[in-house]
């Protein structure tokens, strides 16, 4: 589990860290926002393309041996990173380094359930998601520092040490696949048409939100962006080897649950790069920005170690999910009226955290225990593929905000856009735990349900 979690803090403080790079980036390569945000988009959308593929590919290979080629991957693409002569290069080196990121993140679940037991699957998901939040809790602090004083670039090489240290750790700690399920191939037509549409359905989103794209570009986006899904959809049906087994997603469980996994985070990422942009408009320092940051996944950390604790032992994973997602809407509607200062937002941000801490483990264990053990890289590639595209429109939806209706506008301005989107995401979470299962699938369920032996690897 350790070892695990070095992973998982070092994806998420990655992601969280780089939004505080926003400012000094677009004065460095005197570039848009719009340009710069491609800095976390196009690492998001690497991601979100290559999840499930390199989950197959460990269920086939082995989870280890993946995980530590991710981690050789992601640090040198990050000491790469922090060499980057221009926005250019930065953002194809963000590329490479989601590729690592890919490896380590489709395993990261799927060490977890694989090697917890059912009734502990909770708990140990809560101590992954905590791992998670101490990435994102440290990534605006350290981010604000480093970027205050030795600059940007240093916030790509803190990454170095930690992976070289997480590699050795790996190396000595983590326990070989037992068993491997060998496929028959590999589905690069359907990668095609995955990766085709998550990067066009961003890109719309992002040109929209101020790239020089005219009015019919971005239509012409979101078409194919739509094509593209539906011919993926339509592969996956008749492919001999998917990539993606489509009768995984059929169970109320794994459906609900993707969708609020994906909302979830939109709601988590969405105020990493609203909060910065908005103290840092009123005069605020990027160092004090960080700090206020890091209430939200402080308060995350908070939730996902200490509601297991807290709430009834007998509560159900949809109870759990239910009280978590109405946590986060009322700090967002909090959020909503109350002023965007760097003394109203802390225990606001704190708030929503520790709905989304509660949140986040019982609706994974609600996933993953309706996953057979043998797809369980497959379901964790599900399971991240859905926070990458919840963190990326995150991302995007705050950027797209914040360009229709700048801050300082007439009427209500950009931030306070930017926080109604993220209420109604928090909404669309409530609804979708709601209309989770009230009694969810014991471990296997769905693999006896299609006749198959549910193995544990």
């Amino acid at each position: 589990m350790a070892t695990v979690c070095f992973g998982a803090f070092m994806g998420q403080l990655d992601a969280s860290i780089v939004t505080l790079t926003y400012g000094s980036l677009r004065s460095e390569f005197g570039t848009s926002l719009a340009a710069v945000e491609w800095v976390s988009l196009a690492y998001l959308l690497t991601l979100v393309a290559l999840l499930v593929p390199m989950g197959r590919l460990s269920d086939a290979h082995g989870r280890k041996l993946m995980y530590l080629y991710g981690f050789v991957v992601f640090t040198v693409a990050s000491a790469a990173c922090g060499l980057a002569p221009a926005l250019g290069a930065l953002v194809g080196f963000r590329i490479l380094q989601a590729v690592g990121a890919a490896l380590m993140q489709a395993n990261s679940v799927a060490l977890v359930t694989t090697s917890a037991p059912p009734d502990r699957m909770r708990t140990a998901l809560g101590v992954q998601a905590a791992a998670q939040a101490l990435g994102l809790a440290l990534g605006p602090t350290v981010g604000g520092a480093l970027v205050a004083t030795w600059g940007w670039r240093w916030v790509f090489g803190v990454n170095v040490p930690i992976g070289l240290l997480a590699l050795v750790a790996g190396q000595y700690l983590l326990p070989r696949t037992r068993a491997h399920h060998p496929s028959s191939g590999f589905d690069w037509a359907g990668l095609g048409w995955l990766a085709l549409a998550t990067t066009t359905a961003l890109l719309g989103v992002s040109a929209a939100s101020g790239l020089p794209v005219p009015g019919w570009g971005i239509a012409v986006l979101f078409a194919v962006a739509g094509a593209a899904g539906w011919a993926f959809v339509a592969r996956q049906q008749r492919a001999a080897a998917p990539l993606l087994d489509l009768a995984l997603l059929r169970g109320r469980a794994v459906s609900t649950g993707l969708v609020g996994a994906l909302c979830g985070y939109l709601v988590l990422f969405g105020p990493l790069v609203l909060v910065p942009i908005a103290l840092t408009a009123g005069g605020t320092s990027e160092l004090v920005a960080g700090l206020v940051l890091t209430a939200l996944p402080g308060g995350f950390a908070l939730g996902a170690t200490g509601a297991d604790r807290l709430l009834p032992r007998s509560m159900s994973e949809r109870a759990r999910c239910l009280v978590g997602a109405l946590v986060c809407v009322g700090a967002l509607a909090a959020m909503a009226v109350l002023p965007m200062t760097d003394r109203s937002l802390p225990l606001v941000l704190a708030l929503l955290g520790l709905g989304l801490g509660t949140f986040t483990p019982a609706n994974n264990a609600l996933i993953m225990g309706s996953i057979p053990a043998g797809s369980s890289g497959t379901g964790g590639g599900l399971v991240n593929m859905a926070r990458g595209l919840g963190t990326a429109l995150g991302v995007a939806l705050v950027t797209l905000a914040l360009h229709l209706a700048p801050p300082g506008g007439p009427g209500l301005h950009g931030a306070r856009w930017a926080v109604l989107i993220l209420l109604a995401a928090a909404v669309i979470t409530v609804a979708a735990a709601w209309l989770g299962p009230r009694k969810p699938l014991a471990p296997g369920a769905a693999a006896r349900r299609r006749g198959q032996s549910p193995r544990r690897v």
